[in-house]
């Protein structure tokens, strides 16, 4: 790991040691953006800290350890789209608000889809939408917001339907917009793998603590063979998995996707093992292990479910072959 990449991850488990300390939506969020996290993808040049993919790879696994609220992996798609836009009147002046903090929010799902599971729109000034054909910042004075109940608590989505006739930014049309989409696509699901392997890693180290100190026969449950191996192979399938998610940063959009799928299952099955460790205590739901068992239940269908990719990646091999 890179000196900065280091520095990222232990800046963040200082400021959110553990999955309790982000649970205050409005003062994680004001300390992600004192933090920096917001400027991390803004080249240089623009006022940002000019890191690469790979940097902000670090950045949304600590968002999963730390179970973050809010809509910080929109904001990152929003300032991506910014970046990435051609210049127009105005842009740096939101380029600084959103890299301070103004939140934009962005539909977590894949584009073309309708503007569900939109994080925090009711809090959000602008939403960005994004498909093949053009991607624009929307003002929501005036939208149709609508709440998208999910299992998972840690993360508030809303159905959105702008008004006709509000301020809208074109940022991208034609096949930059196709472009575009398709480079925000991918941004989204290095965010969400990274989030999974992040809330994987931090289950996974509950669940072993439990097995440490629960004692069953006089003995720490970390001492029966079977136990122990199940664990081990959790740790197998999430390092094999965190090395997949760090060599595939810079991917192709379909590659990332595919990555995503793989890193979500991951999550699910480490979550699901970890309930299970806690089941001798009779009621799991007095242990926040279930907390991060509906969050990658959620991480599962956001972005793509793996069904979507299998089928992506289906279509791409059909296409490749008619050319040839």
């Amino acid at each position: 790991m890179s000196e900065m990449r280091r520095e990222l991850e232990d800046s963040a488990r200082k400021v959110f040691p553990d999955w309790q300390a982000a649970q205050d939506a409005k003062a994680s969020w004001a300390q992600m953006a004192e933090l920096g996290w917001f400027m991390a993808g803004v080249p240089e040049a623009l006022g940002g800290l000019g890191l690469e993919r790979r940097d902000l790879a670090v950045i949304f696994t600590e968002m999963g350890r730390a179970r973050m609220p809010g809509p910080a992996l929109a904001q990152f798609l929003a300032l991506e789209a910014l970046v990435q836009a051609p210049d127009f009147p105005g842009r740096e002046d939101l380029m600084e608000s959103a890299m301070a903090g103004e939140a934009i929010t962005a539909s977590l799902t894949i584009a073309g889809e309708d503007l569900t599971a939109v994080p925090d729109a009711d809090t959000a000034d602008r939403i960005l939408v994004r498909s093949t054909d053009e991607v624009t910042l929307i003002n929501l004075a005036g939208a149709k917001i609508t709440p998208f109940p999910t299992w998972d608590g840690s993360r508030r989505l809303f159905t959105v339907a702008p008004a006709p006739d509000v301020p809208r930014i074109p940022l991208a049309a034609g096949s930059e917009a196709a472009a575009l989409t398709e480079r925000l696509d991918g941004l989204l699901c290095l965010g969400l793998a990274g989030d999974a392997l992040g809330g994987a890693d931090a289950v996974l180290a509950m669940a072993i603590e439990y097995l440490g100190t629960r004692r069953q026969f006089d003995r720490p449950l970390a001492m029966f063979q079977a136990l122990k191996h199940r664990a081990a192979d959790l740790k197998v399938a999430l390092e094999t998995a965190t090395a997949l998610y760090e060599a595939s940063s810079e991917a192709a959009p379909l590659a990332l996707g595919a990555m995503k799928a793989h890193c979500c299952e991951v999550y699910k099955q480490v979550a699901e093992e970890a309930v299970q460790f806690h089941g001798g205590i009779g009621l799991t739901v007095e242990y926040p292990v279930h907390l991060f068992l509906k969050r990658a239940f959620l991480n599962r269908a956001l972005g793509g479910s793996a069904a979507f990719w299998n089928e992506s990646a289906g279509d791409a091999v059909l296409e490749l072959a008619a050319v040839e």
